[in-house]
């Protein structure tokens, strides 16, 4: 990722006060972009009211099932750069609302681009999906772009179908062929399971065992010998970011599917999170954590998940570059860090500086 490449760079971000859109948010405040962000108010506990992150750029209130509000939003602030975030991002919470998840996921993304299409502004779109979106056939083997994609929970499904409308927008709308008339490139970016500092959502590993740990209780897992691609936060964004240039700089040629994802021996079970967060806890505080399965039925979650990410190594010449025990050693000294009353804002600029700062 360039950094000059985005200073001045008018960027639209879309569910900019979740997790993930508030570390991106903090970071292209560092490298100099104009940044107006559009989403639904943060939930009280949340890294984008701990960080303040309001305060580093244009923050605008709506939901992107309300086309009008999006189209007003994106013509008064006119971006070049598109990220699109938005989205119900819990498998669970998918189960319990599918309208909800259905509506948001997929109607959110149809909005987007008919946003798009009356904002002449736009040169360069990321549609943020999930590695959830392949059709999980349960083997060893990593996913690459050209699997089908599919989902059984009504998540995993809602981000196939996001895919399918990005796919759909970019043929009929926004083709290659036509470049030169419309001038907007499209991609979609899947992503790991991505964890960092500032994550408090329900039924998500880290945010309960970091929640669990640091009241004295014990953590219920679930399966424990899932495996999934975790990552930090960071990796994703810095692919988001290298494809969002790539886009804007080369067009069609980088306007299709992109993983990104850890290293392939970084796809770690539950268990084997759990126990390493442990002893990472018990290390600062001289106490040693519990955690234990939960006995009992389930929802349906996908047990094996790799991502396999050498054509974002090849094309954009990008790579993660965190192993998965510095990931958790990150993402517990956050944590840490936050309860002894350090700032959050302080703590996210210093990790962001130290990943440029890696090579």
């Amino acid at each position: 990722m360039n950094p000059a490449f985005w200073q001045g760079k008018r960027v639209f971000i879309t569910g900019h006060t979740g997790f993930k859109g508030s570390w991106l948010c903090l970071w292209l405040h560092t490298l100099g972009a104009k940044v107006t962000g559009f989403a639904l108010p943060a939930v009280q506990q949340s890294l984008f009211n701990q960080a303040n992150v309001a305060a580093s750029m244009n923050s605008l209130t709506g939901d992107v099932r309300d086309l009008l509000a999006f189209k007003t939003a994106m013509a008064a602030t006119e971006p070049e750069i598109v990220i699109h975030m938005a989205a119900q991002a819990l498998v669970r919470e998918s189960y319990k609302d599918p309208v909800n998840t259905y509506t948001t996921n997929v109607l959110g993304t149809v909005n987007l681009f008919e946003a798009i299409k009356s904002t002449p502004s736009v040169r360069a779109v990321v549609n943020v999906t999930t590695d959830k979106c392949y059709e999980n056939k349960e083997w060893i083997w990593a996913y690459r772009e050209n699997e089908p994609l599919g989902g059984y929970d009504p998540y995993s499904c809602s981000k196939a179908c996001s895919e399918l409308v990005a796919a759909s927008y970019r043929q009929s709308f926004f083709s290659a062929q036509h470049f030169d008339q419309h001038g907007v490139a499209i991609a979609t970016a899947r992503a790991g399971n991505v964890i960092g500092g500032g994550d408090y959502a329900m039924d998500r590993l880290i945010p309960d065992i970091v929640s669990s740990f640091a009241s004295g209780k014990t953590v219920n897992i679930r399966y424990p010998q899932a495996i999934r691609p975790w990552q930090h936060v960071l990796e994703p964004l810095n692919g988001y970011l290298m494809l969002a240039q790539a886009l804007f700089e080369r067009g069609p040629e980088f306007a299709e599917p992109w993983n990104f994802g850890p290293h392939l021996e970084d796809a770690q079970p539950v268990e084997w999170i759990v126990r390493h967060m442990a002893d990472l806890w018990a290390a600062q505080t001289g106490a040693q954590p519990a955690w234990q399965v939960e006995g009992g039925q389930h929802l349906h979650e996908a047990h094996t998940l790799r991502l396999d990410t050498s054509k974002a190594q090849s094309l954009l010449n990008w790579k993660p570059k965190l192993n998965i025990e510095t990931v958790l050693d990150w993402v517990t000294q956050w944590y840490q860090g936050a309860n002894q009353g350090q700032s959050a804002r302080e703590l996210t600029f210093k990790q962001i500086q130290s990943y440029q700062n890696l090579t």
